[in-house]
């Protein structure tokens, strides 16, 4: 069967990670949901009620209903799994943030489920939007900054969560203004929608008529059932509480039993050897001796960075987890001495090398481990000369080297006009990288005006060269966007920065395909698209590109010159820009 395979590698890449993400979505929609119901105050109370009306509807719907439990009590779940199985809470300031405001909710939310599910299931309450801001806004209006706190808790690590889940995907830079705007507007409304449903609630409860309306024993409850539900709200609290501090002891317990278990020795096949509790993984155990170790993903199996080859037997190790096992063959490791330090636990002494060197920096004279590279949007534009080979073969060795560098020189000033960054010239070939200090829009249509600028440039430099040359000097432009990966690249004394991944790759690609379309420069259609030409600015057509499966959109430009007028003519219509790195200001993974 050709699906078995398929199905096979999707169940080895579900994980924790996947099952903690799709109950959180559904956690989340059920926020939004609240939320928008919250913003209906804004209209009048009236409307929060209509609107709550179809709310539950949906919410309460027995196979909605269930599976929203299953997902609340799922998440909750793994979220106290997760206090208890990290050992260290060094890779980002963001990931503990998330967690401490994760494990908040359940404290701070109970009060409110008890009082109004359980009291409709002892008691039959119907309290709804009127009741419920009575409470908050005359009854008891300390209760309402609890409520505020909570909300705006469960917003911001919904948000985090979700970025981290869509930062990666390649809609995400058009998307991310859109996501940015509504991650603002929607709790703004729901706090404004709140405050002045309340406002209208707190003058009404002045009219008697109304108090018998809104506040009768069905609605409200009687002072007896109010206090047995406030009691079994306070006892869950406590319990909820009891168990953090059972897992943060159980982290002790663990500790001091790992201590007890025995220390294991890791040699790192450079002469250093760290010697660290039973159960680390061998990637923790680096971040707690502070030994440099590469790791882009931050230890979650994402990435396969933190690979290490095990010296020795390499039986006795723990059989991979189905995630380790996903990571390594999609990398294409089949040898079994490697492994994944961050998902490798070992239980005896343990020799190995890394395969990634981490880079190294030098602060008041100690060495300290610094990030193997950063993902980012950026464009990548590739540039090559044409007919260099038989430029070279009429003429002396220096004249060669003398024309290469004009034009080389000639690309980079045109890039570095247009806000790029030159960043490796192999042969008479350069890479240029847009968006290393701007939008992925803003990138998109600075590396267009860079390829009307090296047009131009080259012009210039054929005139120039006109007594020299036979004919004049041509070159062919690739242009592609996506997520790479920057950073440090090389050994020791030569280290340069550039960008790793598919977008450069293609972007190569792109620009080889300039000599069979004869034409000086081939754009991807998603460049066109962020850039906010129109769609039939540009021929286009759908290549092949050696190393993926599917064609890929592109549009030809048979004059690289005309780009510039076409991104200018665009500017009026173009997508609004986001702001300089939207992406690592909101959060890192």
């Amino acid at each position: 069967m050709a699906t078995a395979p398929i199905q096979m590698s999707a169940v080895r890449a579900t994980g924790v990670r996947q099952v903690r993400l799709v109950c959180g979505v559904i956690l989340f929609a059920y926020v939004i949901s609240h939320f928008l119901n919250h913003a209906l105050g804004n209209i009048s109370v009236e409307a929060m009620e209509a609107g709550v009306y179809y709310h539950t509807l949906f919410w309460q719907f027995l196979p909605v209903s269930i599976i929203f439990y299953a997902a609340a009590l799922t998440h909750l779940g793994l979220g106290v799994y997760a206090l208890y199985q990290r050992r260290q809470f060094r890779w980002r300031t963001i990931e503990p943030l998330q967690l401490v405001l994760g494990l908040s909710i359940p404290a701070l939310v109970m009060g409110h489920v008890i009082g109004v599910r359980l009291g409709y299931t002892l008691y039959d309450h119907q309290k709804l939007y009127p009741q419920e801001l009575y409470l908050f806004f005359v009854a008891a209006p300390g209760r309402l900054w609890q409520m505020t706190i909570l909300l705006l808790i469960a917003w911001v690590h919904g948000c985090i969560g979700i970025y981290f889940w869509l930062r990666l995907k390649p809609f995400f830079p058009r998307a991310a203004p859109y996501l940015l705007a509504a991650a603002v507007l929607i709790p703004t409304l729901s706090l404004l929608g709140i405050y002045q449903g309340g406002r209208s609630v707190e003058i009404e409860s002045d009219d008697r008529d109304w108090r018998s309306q809104n506040l009768t024993r069905r609605q409200v409850g009687t002072v007896a059932e109010n206090n047995t539900l406030d009691r079994v709200a306070g006892g869950l609290t406590v319990g909820y509480f009891g168990l953090l501090a059972l897992v943060l002891a159980a982290r002790g317990v663990r500790a001091w039993r790992e201590r007890r278990g025995g220390m294991i020795a890791l040699s790192y096949g450079n002469g250093k050897t760290v010697r660290v509790p039973k159960g680390l993984s061998v990637l923790e155990a680096s971040l707690r001796h502070n030994v440099p170790h590469a790791s882009v993903c931050g230890g979650r199996a994402r990435c396969s960075t933190c690979r290490i080859r095990v010296i020795g037997d390499h039986d006795v190790l723990p059989t991979p987890s189905q995630r380790e096992a996903f990571v390594l063959t999609r990398v294409g490791t089949a040898d079994p001495s490697i492994r994944l330090a961050c998902q490798l636990r070992p239980t005896s002494d343990l020799s190995f090398f890394q395969l990634f060197t981490p880079h190294m920096h030098a602060t008041d004279g100690a060495s300290t481990s610094a990030s193997i590279g950063q993902e980012r949007y950026l464009v990548s534009l590739f540039v090559d000369m044409r007919g260099s080979t038989q430029l070279a073969e009429k003429r002396l060795p220096f004249d060669t080297v003398f024309i290469v560098n004009r034009f080389l020189g000639a690309v980079s000033q045109a890039v570095i006009e247009n806000g790029g960054q030159p960043n490796q010239f192999v042969g008479d070939g350069m890479l240029a990288l847009f968006g290393l200090t701007a939008d992925p829009q803003t990138a998109c249509r600075q590396a267009l005006k860079a390829a009307a600028g090296i047009a131009t440039h080259i012009d210039q430099l054929n005139e120039f060269l006109s007594h020299d040359l036979r004919q004049p000097i041509r070159f062919g432009i690739g242009i592609h966007g996506g997520e790479v990966i920057i950073g440090d690249i090389g050994y020791r004394d030569h280290v340069v920065f550039t960008a790793l991944g598919d977008a450069v790759n293609v972007a190569a690609r792109l620009q080889d395909m300039t000599k069979t379309l004869a034409c000086e420069a081939v754009v991807s259609d998603e460049v066109r698209r962020s850039a906010g030409l129109a769609d039939d600015a540009l021929p286009q057509q759908e290549v092949a590109i050696r190393g993926r499966d599917e064609p890929l959109a592109v549009r030809v430009v048979a004059d690289a010159r005309k780009l510039a007028a076409l991104v200018d003519r665009s500017g009026s219509g173009a997508e609004p820009a986001t702001r300089s790195n939207l992406r690592d200001q909101i959060t890192t993974a």
